[in-house]
This record gives C-alpha cells, sequence and structure tokens, in this order.
C-alpha cells in the first residue's frame, strides 16, 4: 500500500515542485496540500496520511507548533521538517516539537524521498550536515555547554506571539483563535512578562530569532 502524504509548505511554487516530486514515485501518494501550519494540522486530523512533509517557516501557524499540535493528538503521523534553514534553533525546535525527521530543501530529490520511506517505517531520518548540529548539541549539553534555557511559553501564547509578530491586531487574533479580545490581551500581557520584552517591535525581533516566524 502505497505511503499517504500531506506537502504543507505556504511557497505555491515549492508546494507545486513537491507535488510534481512525489507523484512521480511508485509507493508514494499525495493526498493533500497545505499553504500554512494551521491548515496542515486540520488536514491532516482529518485526512490521517503517514507522513506530513512540513515547512518550517509559514504564517499563522509555524512548523513546530504545527507538528506540536499534530503528534500531540496523534503520534501515529510521523512528520518530516523540510526547511532552507539548517541552524540548530529550527533543527533542535522542530526535533523537540516531535518531528521524525529534518532535511533541508537543497536537498536531492532521492533524500526526500528516502526519508519518507524511513519515518514511515517508524524510524528517525535526518540530512547529514543536520545529524552533526543534533550531535554537537547532545554534547554541548552534556558538557553543560549549552544555551541558556529560554522562558517557558504555553502552546497558546507562542501561538499569539507569531501572530503578534506578523502584524495582526489583538481583535483579529481573538476572532481568528475564536476566544475574547480580553484573553488575547492578557496573553499579551504574560508573553510580555515572561520574556521581560514590553514592546511589540522587540516582540517581533525576538519572534524571528527564536523562529516563530520569517515574516517572508
Amino acid at each position: 500500500m502505497a505511503i499517504q502524504v500531506v506537502v504543507a509548505d505556504d511557497h505555491q511554487i515549492m508546494r507545486a515542485g513537491l507535488l510534481s516530486l512525489l507523484s512521480g514515485q511508485s509507493g508514494i501518494k499525495v493526498i493533500g496540500e497545505a499553504e500554512n501550519g494551521r491548515r496542515a494540522v486540520e488536514m491532516a486530523r482529518e485526512l490521517k496520511p503517514d507522513v506530513v512533509v512540513m515547512d518550517v517557516s509559514m504564517p499563522d501557524l509555524n512548523g513546530m507548533e504545527a507538528t506540536r499540535q499534530l503528534v500531540g493528538s496523534d503520534s501515529t503521523i510521523a512528520v518530516i521538517a523540510l526547511s532552507m534553514h539548517s541552524d540548530k534553533r529550527f533543527v533542535i525546535g522542530m526535533l523537540q516539537a516531535g518531528a521524525s525527521g529534518y532535511i533541508v530543501k537543497d536537498c536531492a530529490s532521492e533524500e526526500l524521498v528516502n526519508a519518507i520511506d524511513t519515518v514511515a517505517a517508524g524510524k528517525k531520518y535526518l540530512s547529514p550536515e543536520i545529524a552533526g548540529l543534533v550531535i554537537d548539541d547532545c554534547v554541548s549539553r552534556s558538557t553543560g555547554d549549552g544555551e541558556k534555557t529560554l522562558p517557558q511559553l504555553s502552546a497558546r501564547e507562542r501561538e499569539v506571539l507569531q501572530l503578534v509578530a506578523e502584524g495582526w491586531s489583538t481583535k483579529d487574533i481573538a476572532a481568528h483563535l475564536y476566544v475574547s479580545i480580553k484573553t488575547i490581551e492578557t496573553h499579551r500581557r504574560q508573553i510580555m512578562k515572561k520574556l521581560e520584552i514590553f514592546n511589540v517591535a522587540d516582540l517581533t525581533k525576538y519572534a524571528i530569532r527564536q523562529g516563530f516566524t520569517s515574516l517572508h
């Protein structure tokens, strides 16, 4: 039976390229495509694919948060992070969110197919250069040289932070997330308090630096 795949990427040209590539592979069937993380989560919950190929940097809901939500609700779905970023923050963030694989967008097409086959079989897959970053991170953590622990934001606070950084108004965020304006205002205050950042410009810089959004 073919491995069923959902592709999530906010660039239409990239999605089209992935669909063209994967549609020509025997044993793989693309059953859906999503333009952002929120839609990817909805589609995966509806279609129950074996694998989701997930872009890391997407508007509305980024790949890390989408992966965390998806894997948290259905651990049978494997996620492969596909990104232009090989930065450690993105790699570790996706793996901590529950991704089973991570490859960079300039990889050979054969590597993506191999990654899909590997994670569909319940194994992990990392591009060689990504594997080196993960090993270095493990070593630095074991020797106590890791980065300072970041403030812990809740899942909803991370969602709100991304939308604030992308320029959404409090009213629009409340409507988008189906909560009250007062609730969003409370989340914003809590985010600022935890991060000790008290203006939108610096919140935006923080969100970009930590990979919540790329504003591309």
